[in-house]
């Protein structure tokens, strides 16, 4: 059974965030397989503009593979060939996803990849895929720091001098990306206060120009 725990206080969607993080079997999300999800909740108290990582709050699954992916995506994610195989099925896993999710907002660094994956494994597992708001933090780090040329989750992370646990390895990317939104967040909070003033924010980096 994938491991996953949820905060036993009431709080609305746009109080409780998931930052999430997967590993898959390449680069095409359209294409590849979804290996596993993680994700470390977040809490936003608006009174204060506070966030916090909240690491009783996370989740993580290995999905099963009836074929596991090739000897250079395991070295990359260490996903083994064992542990592959006896993953969790994928209607189960992606159940439990969207069952502790809830109504979350859901961010990731380039989003949009993550989005895709598990809305794809998820429409084929289970019919229907989440219909959570996403936000791209990649997009907010663009808006709040204009100056930096980052464009890579390791590039923003050598900037702030953030140290990963385990590369491309889902729920220590998950707190690395965590760790990055709390390092622009002074910038975020001065700016918002709510959660559509972020993602109105988030959307603001259509207009900066990138190096």
């Amino acid at each position: 059974m994938p491991a996953w725990w949820r905060r036993k206080d009431p709080a609305d969607s746009a109080a409780r965030w998931l930052m999430v993080d997967v590993e898959t079997s390449g680069l095409d999300p359209a294409r590849d397989r979804l290996l596993a999800i993680a994700a470390v909740g977040l809490r936003m108290d608006w009174s204060t503009r506070r966030l916090s990582v909240v690491l009783a709050d996370s989740f993580e699954v290995v999905l099963r593979q009836e074929a596991a992916s090739d000897r250079d995506n395991i070295l990359l994610h260490g996903i083994g060939v064992q542990r592959q195989k006896e993953g969790v099925p994928a209607r189960e896993a992606l159940s439990a996803f969207a069952a502790y999710a809830g109504e979350a907002p859901l961010l990731a660094f380039h989003a949009a990849f993550d989005q895709t994956l598990i809305g794809r494994h998820a429409r084929a597992a289970l019919g229907t895929s989440p219909a959570n708001p996403w936000l791209d933090i990649e997009h907010l780090c663009a808006v709040t720091h204009p100056e930096v040329a980052a464009r890579s989750l390791d590039e923003w992370m050598a900037y702030f001098g953030i140290r990963c646990a385990a590369t491309h390895v889902a729920i220590a990317d998950a707190l690395a990306e965590c760790d990055l939104l709390l390092r622009i967040w002074p910038q975020v909070a001065a700016e918002c206060a709510g959660w559509r003033d972020v993602q109105r924010l988030a959307a603001g980096h259509r207009w900066i120009r990138r190096r």
